[in-house]
């Protein structure tokens, strides 16, 4: 494997494995041996669907606002805010008025992730 292989792009549409995670809610998915990145795209007013997986999480907002669902709270975030969400933890988000895109960390890697599809797996 070339070393090219390991440079991506954030803004590329087309770099990373595509995942259709909900109405308005994409994600294109990046993994590693040890952690997985996963650029999500959330128009206007979309939510994901309330989930939880075994994989700690970590969440940074890119553009736009949402509102943060973990646990039972709701927490409004803005453009470079960031989060952590321990696994089996239930969380989603509900993008703002101009949409949103937030860059999530995964470690370990989700399998469910590893592979083009739709949802999110464990809920």
């Amino acid at each position: 494997m070339s070393q090219k292989d390991e440079f991506h792009n954030i803004d590329d549409p087309s770099d990373g494995l595509f995942r259709d995670l909900a109405a308005g809610v994409t994600t294109r998915i990046f993994s590693g041996e040890q952690a997985m990145l996963s650029v999500v795209t959330l128009a206007p007013h979309a939510q994901g669907t309330l989930h939880h997986h075994p994989e700690e999480q970590w969440g940074v907002l890119l553009d736009g606002s949402a509102i943060r669902v973990q646990g039972d709270e709701e927490i409004p975030v803005k453009k470079g805010d960031f989060w952590r969400t321990p696994g089996n933890v239930p969380h989603t988000m509900r993008a703002g008025p101009d949409g949103a895109r937030v860059l999530d960390i995964f470690s370990p890697p989700r399998p469910e992730y590893k592979k083009a599809g739709s949802g999110f797996g464990t809920t």
